[in-house]
């Protein structure tokens, strides 16, 4: 689907013609997880039904023989090599591999931000409470400029300090951090880093090479649009060997990335992995720079309608090159949570609540099947809502 009219119309209608049709509600939560183009929906169904015919031939030696070809697409996508990729089932559990299998010791500091995702912040807690680690809280405002939050960083190290951790789009509010500028931080002082990409892999460019981080870890199943249930993780080459796995492997070693693979899970749906090639072929062919233009785009354009509503407040800094789809807004006097109800129960209009310490509002991430007409109804609406609750406040 290759693409030489950037804004042009009639090629996203025929992108949006290649979705299913999100109902009844205006999906703008893609954030969470992204409905996946038809034809790797039908690649899912035509595997299930293969599975059902002979499960135990058809699954492990039929489905699964595709998987090193599939580690070669997404290595061209994430620019690393084939051997350096673990396919698993979402973020979650690639980050818990890399915090659980770094070895550390007693004393041994790990730098991790009040704003990552807080399963992983509990993960390094329980490392804390199990093996006299400790967590350095780093501190910042997601609006601070990009030089504040590498000092904050910065002045977080000590001679203690082994790994860091960091977001690189916050699912809070789609604030990208300067991560390679906090890589090369990082291994200036010969720190481990372990990079959250949920965010920002496939929805923009990004490469695993030029971050320089040791790992790196993503869900398919939101911006490149493989079914519910994929994720991958990268490992640098040189942090393979010295990394425990999170579940015991089945096969003796050495098993180099294999080791990290949903191998280790015992019996899983391989029908789900058969979605991410032609997931990965869909995104290849629109090509992620353009992905990442329609969406900066789609999100500038709903804030510059949204920004004539009364008490409108953005959390997000869109006029960046790196924003995305995602971004935060409240209303001055509203609680958010009533304004999120009101949009979904009368207008059929879905965004996500989100509060993390003293940050609460709504989180709206369209996604490139989004016509620029359904933003025109999601203003109208929130436009409606917050006139009829600011007058039901002053009554």
């Amino acid at each position: 689907m290759h693409n030489p009219h950037l804004g042009r119309e009639d090629f996203w209608e025929r992108v949006r013609a290649a979705y299913p049709e999100q109902q009844p509600l205006l999906n703008l939560n893609n954030a969470a997880v992204s409905p996946p183009p038809l034809v790797v929906e039908q690649a899912v169904i035509d595997a299930y039904q293969l599975i059902s015919r002979n499960p135990d031939v058809n699954m492990w030696s039929k489905l699964d023989t595709a998987l090193p070809a599939v580690k070669e697409q997404l290595a061209e996508l994430i620019d690393c090599a084939p051997g350096e990729i673990a396919l698993n089932r979402n973020s979650t559990e690639g980050l818990c591999t890399a915090i659980f299998g770094i070895p550390l010791a007693a004393g041994d500091e790990v730098l991790v931000s009040a704003w990552e995702y807080p399963s992983m912040r509990a993960a390094w807690f329980q490392r804390e409470q199990r093996e006299g680690i400790k967590v350095v809280p780093v501190d910042f405002d997601l609006m601070d400029s990009d030089a504040d939050i590498v000092a904050a960083y910065e002045t977080a190290f000590t001679p203690r300090t082994r790994v860091l951790q960091l977001t690189h789009m916050f699912h809070w509010t789609g604030r990208v951090l300067p991560a390679q500028r906090l890589c090369r931080l990082a291994r200036a002082n010969g720190v481990v880093t372990v990079v959250d990409g949920a965010q920002t892999f496939a929805q923009m460019p990004v490469s695993f090479r030029d971050l320089g981080c040791d790992y790196f870890v993503t869900s398919l199943h939101k911006w490149m649009g493989a079914p519910v249930g994929n994720g991958m993780l990268v490992v640098k080459e040189d942090r393979i060997d010295r990394t425990w796995p999170l579940l015991a492997p089945f096969d003796p070693p050495p098993l180099r990335v294999d080791k990290f693979d949903h191998w280790n899970l015992g019996t899983y749906n391989s029908a789900l992995q058969a979605g991410i090639a032609p997931a990965a072929r869909f995104h290849r062919e629109i090509g992620v720079r353009t992905i990442h233009e329609r969406l900066r785009e789609l999100t500038r354009y709903w804030v510059g309608l949204a920004r004539e509503i009364p008490g409108f407040r953005l959390h997000t800094p869109v006029e960046t090159d790196d924003v995305g789809a995602v971004s935060l807004f409240s209303i001055d006097h509203l609680d958010a949570r009533t304004v999120e109800r009101e949009l979904r129960e009368s207008h059929q209009v879905h965004v996500k609540y989100r509060e993390v310490r003293d940050l609460r509002g709504l989180r709206v991430s369209p996604h490139i099947y989004t016509r620029e007409s359904e933003l025109d109804s999601f203003v109208e609406a929130l436009t409606e809502v917050v006139a009829k609750e600011t007058s039901e406040l002053r009554s």
